[in-house]
């Protein structure tokens, strides 16, 4: 019952996000006015001087070589993702919204999985599952209590560590594929970008810049739930047991896909709305007050 609400929430959102406005940005391209020439009278320019000015130019231009920017690598991409939140809470470590981002290397892309896996949010999620569990005595065999908790917490991060230690790392990194989620964003339809989302979990782009089949996420989320039978009691093994663990972890990736691409459509607009909120009210406070007396 829980997981239909997750989903009921999912299509909602997509169709909310599907009737908001695309905000388009305006580039302005600022070119410098041309530098004025200096004349100086031919009686007062010594020859030496004019012999001295082309040897000048080749200093001015590598100080201005030295000025610009050094070109952005993977490492300076992957700094700015690991600082993206929605809310200042929920960690989004793997999403992108540079579709043209560089690929990243074996150690970076374990270095991605191990930040998200222990993050606070990951932690977090986790106990509050833990706390679904018990109330719901589920697994039975673990009962109540701080032990039954445990074994609940327990299981539940290693459930989500196993799966993205296989399919955001090592299988990612073998079969050469990307781990993260590229955004598509304003410019396509709230239902392009609702399939969009759902299909990340079976489609992905590689390392080459290609897209394929996601093979790294789908067979990790198998070898998580294969390893569950270790550490879940009798009644939690099996075939059946091992698909619906593995199902389980798809279905809360392509959740949070879907709030990934809509979060920032759906803050913006309630953000606007709130500015208008304020503008209005400071219009009609200002009509409010009297007229100041003219000074003669």
């Amino acid at each position: 019952m829980l997981r239909n609400w997750y989903l009921a929430g999912i299509v909602f959102a997509a169709f909310l996000a599907a009737n908001l406005g695309n905000a388009q940005a305006l580039a302005a391209n600022e070119i410098p006015d041309e530098p004025a020439v200096q004349q100086v009278p031919p009686s007062s320019a010594p020859p030496q001087q004019q012999t001295s000015t082309p040897a000048t130019q080749p200093q001015t231009a590598q100080s201005q070589k030295s000025q610009d920017p050094p070109p952005e690598t993977s490492a300076d991409q992957l700094r700015q993702e690991e600082k993206q939140r929605i809310l200042g809470v929920m960690a989004t470590f793997n999403m992108t919204n540079n579709q043209q981002a560089l690929p990243l290397t074996t150690g970076q892309k374990f270095q991605l999985f191990f930040r998200g896996a222990t993050d606070p949010w990951t932690i977090g999620i986790t106990a509050f599952s833990a706390g679904v569990g018990q109330a719901e005595d589920e697994p039975h065999e673990w009962k109540g209590g701080v032990l039954g908790y445990s074994k609940r917490f327990g299981a539940g991060y290693a459930d989500t560590f196993d799966g993205n230690l296989w399919g955001n790392f090592i299988l990612t990194s073998w079969w050469h594929e990307d781990p993260r989620y590229y955004r598509k964003g304003a410019g396509s339809s709230g239902m392009d970008r609702f399939w969009w989302a759902a299909g990340s979990s079976l489609w992905c782009k590689r390392d080459n810049g290609s897209w394929g089949p996601n093979y790294a996420n789908v067979i990790g989320n198998l070898i998580g739930g294969s390893i569950a039978n270790v550490y879940y009691p009798p009644s939690q093994r099996g075939l059946a047991p091992t698909l619906e663990h593995s199902a389980s972890v798809t279905y809360y990736g392509v959740l949070g896909a879907e709030i990934i691409e809509f979060w920032p459509d759906i803050a913006g607009h309630y953000e606007r709305k709130h500015r208008e909120k304020l503008d209005r009210e400071a219009a009609q406070h200002d009509s409010q007050q009297p007229p100041s007396p003219d000074r003669p």
